[in-house]
């Protein structure tokens, strides 16, 4: 349980960091979904609540041990595959895609815990084998790494699925996976590419690879998010065009702009000072987050921490180069600051375990 003197040793620069993310993204979907004629949408409002309920979710985090967690993460991992399983099936449908469980509060993507869910029981898992991982070891942990991917991108969300595959090799290659095995599976990635790309990929995924390669040739169609979001980006000059000013963003020229392309938004309305401003937060955020890792009293914190922080890291740098039109368009969301509730919660609560393993590390 929690004890007083643990209050004490909570890493306030890292929550304070956390919550000016928060604070700028919601102000960011603030000013992007207000609409002269039509008022001001409500979704900002509805983030506060995620914000809230992922707040209350982080102190449940901090509550516990975060071996309290570990020990449990083989019947956490079951719960969120039996959700993915149920999505396939009974789930929602937006948007061509069903990733969504309806409740009456809101609509809960389980593919967003999946992340945290995998952290936890991989951490366990290579925690408890000391030495170098055998080659039977990473096999185990690649396939439960699969079964949520695979899960996942049935959905259809590939961006989300890609997601895992961070999360196993951080965990797998501080658990002493050696470089070579590294190589041998990227060279086999080379090799199944084409293969991937013949089979594998959907046409609306191959589209959008081409028309990052060249937007132009479908400008108006796979390649019109691409060009916008680099208009959007190079419109914002140094200082930007002010608060609620920008015209991609305020226009609704740039597609889910509260969503996808928020940092988009941010660069057009606040300049590179805002970009600045908010790549240092995301910076000071992963730096603090390695430390946790690196003062963690065992090894067991260490995998979990940079499990939560390897997706994390992924998902940020990813869309941050897809807003700059450096990537191909996938719907991956930039954590902290874009609109979503499922999204929010798993992140706070991924850092609610992170604050907890630097916060435990007194104790026996």
């Amino acid at each position: 349980m929690f004890e007083r003197r643990l209050y004490y040793h909570i890493d306030w620069a890292l929550l304070i960091a956390i919550l000016a993310l928060c604070t700028l993204g919601v102000i960011m979907i603030y000013s992007t979904t207000s609409d002269p004629t039509r008022g001001t949408s409500h979704l900002y409002v509805t983030q506060l609540y995620a914000i809230a309920i992922g707040l209350g979710v982080m102190m449940f985090m901090l509550t516990l041990d975060y071996r309290a967690f570990t020990d449990k993460s083989h019947l956490i991992y079951i719960g969120l595959c039996a959700l993915l399983i149920y999505v396939m099936f009974f789930g929602m449908v937006q948007m061509g895609a069903r990733r969504w469980i309806p409740l009456k509060v809101f609509n809960l993507q389980p593919s967003e815990f999946a992340k945290v869910g995998l952290a936890l029981v991989l951490a366990k898992f290579f925690g408890e084998n000391r030495g170098t991982p055998a080659w039977t070891d990473l096999a185990i942990g690649g396939v439960v790494t699969l079964v949520p991917l695979w899960l996942i991108a049935k959905e259809p969300d590939l961006g989300t699925a890609v997601t895992l595959l961070p999360v196993f090799f951080a965990v797998a290659f501080l658990a002493g996976m050696q470089m070579r095995i590294l190589g041998i599976l990227a060279l086999c990635f080379v090799l199944a590419a084409p293969v991937a790309w013949k089979f594998g990929l959907k046409d609306y995924q191959k589209s959008r690879i081409s028309t990052f390669l060249d937007p132009s040739q479908d400008a108006r169609g796979a390649g019109y998010q691409q060009i916008q979001a680099r208009i959007t980006v190079g419109s914002g000059g140094l200082t930007g065009k002010g608060f609620k000013q920008g015209t991609q963003g305020q226009l609704r020229f740039l597609p889910v702009a509260h969503n996808d392309f928020i940092f988009s938004v941010l660069a057009e309305e606040q300049g590179f000072a805002g970009v600045l401003v908010a790549l240092g937060l995301y910076l000071f955020v992963i730096l603090r987050a390695l430390e946790a890792a690196r003062l963690s009293k065992d090894q067991l914190g260490s995998y979990l921490v940079l499990g939560v922080l390897a997706s994390f890291v992924f998902q940020v740098v990813y869309n941050i180069t897809m807003s700059a039109g450096l990537a191909p368009v996938k719907g991956l969301t930039l954590p902290l600051m874009s609109y979503g509730g499922s999204s929010m919660i798993a992140t706070l609560a991924g850092f609610g375990l992170v604050l907890n393993v630097r916060m435990r590390r007194f104790t026996n």
